[in-house]
């Protein structure tokens, strides 16, 4: 057994990555409640008019994204001069502040005031994958990566379910239920959420804050370039999910907020299995290059599936096969952490969370586009699953990229492991 420091870096220990990893599930259970019902709200605000309604989603989508963009780098250098433990916990409080509003709008106005306030303070994430660095050692990070995502299955299993159940009460209920949550989180991280940054090893200036310089980083470390990009158009594939799949089950199957809940919390926990226990395992049996690569082709399989899906059980059997695209993102983070020291690990991570807002910006009307050029009287073609279409294209295209860069040689940065040293 390895010895118990192998899990410590400057005075983090087991305790301290537990502790992110609650705070990581509690913020994705406050998320879960909401997503089977936000689209619904957003219909019920739109007078039942669905092509109008996913429209509203989409302009939501890229509002949160766009925000994300701006806010997201300054929090991530802002964590790496005064530590991860402030950014987490102020970020807490104001996604509960955005809840609370989501939880008392009456109008659709009301909402997207809600979204602006939840889009600029959502730092968590890329703060946690900060603190995830600090606490591990390269060699441990895709599994600790696959932690975090693991954290996001969990609160996906009871989240969307217990959404779906209030959301069938009243569907301003789940909003409230999530405002608490957060308020919770922020409690228990105030009181038992240690720091992982030592002072010693902060940056000695806000360096990267202005989210136009944001990817200056990647200039600096031009090996992060080919990464960046696969995972680019990870997060642009991504954005069909929370923008069309609630609309297009109620179209394509007739589901309501609690159908769509229980199937969420059914993807929550197939992605925990395979991020919480196979990515440990397949990981280091394959490598990251070929995790990162299968993860996105599973994706891709996962996404066509969906499309063509003649009934809701043909849906639901293909949720497994999507859950492995899990693998891609602990080890497409995992090789980029790999390529900048331990003082840029924040701002990489705010750097690739503008990188993801982009994508998030592009993504939600992208597929609102294409969902409303594929429904309805007015639609060119009839067809609901052309935006899952779009999205299984981009993941192919992005594992065709994974399988091309990753087996370039890379220079190390700053006395890091390139690129093949880290894959087979």
């Amino acid at each position: 057994m390895r010895p118990r420091r192998a899990w410590r870096r400057d005075g983090a220990s087991r305790a301290a990555l537990a502790f992110i990893l609650v705070t990581v599930a509690l913020d994705v259970l406050g998320i879960g409640l909401v997503i089977p019902v936000l689209p619904k709200l957003v219909e019920r605000f739109a007078a039942g008019d669905t092509r109008h309604a996913v429209w509203v989603l989409g302009t939501f989508g890229t509002l949160y994204a766009a925000l994300q963009f701006l806010c997201m780098p300054l929090m991530g250098a802002l964590s790496d001069r005064h530590g991860r433990r402030p950014v987490v916990l102020l970020s807490t409080l104001g996604m509960g502040l955005g809840y609370t509003l989501m939880a008392l709008a009456p109008s659709m106005g009301w909402l997207f005031v809600a979204r602006a306030v939840a889009g600029i303070t959502s730092a968590n994430i890329a703060t946690a994958n900060a603190y995830i660095a600090d606490v591990t050692p390269p060699e441990k990070r895709a599994g600790a990566f696959g932690l975090v995502g693991a954290a996001f299955g969990l609160g996906f299993v009871v989240g969307p379910a217990a959404g779906g159940a209030l959301g069938a009460i009243d569907l301003h209920l789940p909003f409230a239920a999530a405002a608490v949550l957060c308020v919770a989180n922020f409690v228990y991280g105030l009181f038992v959420l240690p720091e992982s940054l030592p002072p010693a090893q902060r940056a000695p200036r806000l360096r990267g804050a202005n989210p136009l310089l944001a990817g200056q980083v990647f200039v600096e470390h031009p090996q992060l370039l080919p990464l960046t990009g696969v995972l680019f158009l990870s997060a642009v594939g991504h954005a069909a999910l929370p923008g069309v799949f609630v609309l297009f089950t109620g179209l394509r199957f007739g589901w309501n907020a609690l159908d769509v809940g229980l199937v969420l919390a059914f993807v929550g926990v197939c992605s925990a299995t395979v991020q919480g226990g196979l990515v440990r395992r397949i990981v280091p049996a394959i490598g990251e290059r070929r995790a990162l690569v299968l993860g996105l082709a599973a994706g891709a399989t996962g996404f066509a599936g969906y499309a063509v899906a003649p009934s809701g059980a043909w849906l639901v059997a293909c949720v497994p096969v999507m859950a492995f695209w899990g693998l891609a993102g602990p080890s497409g983070q995992s090789l980029a952490t790999a390529q900048v020291g331990g003082d840029e690990q924040g701002r990489l991570q705010g750097a690739l969370s503008a990188m993801t807002a982009v994508a998030n910006v592009v993504g939600p009307m992208l597929f609102a586009g294409v969902f409303a050029l594929c429904t309805g009287p007015e639609g060119a073609i009839d067809f609901p699953g052309g935006a899952f279409v779009v999205a299984a294209a981009l993941l192919g295209v992005a594992a065709f990229a994974a399988h091309r860069a990753t087996r370039q040689p890379a220079a190390p940065s700053r006395g890091a492991s390139s690129i093949p040293e880290t894959a087979p």
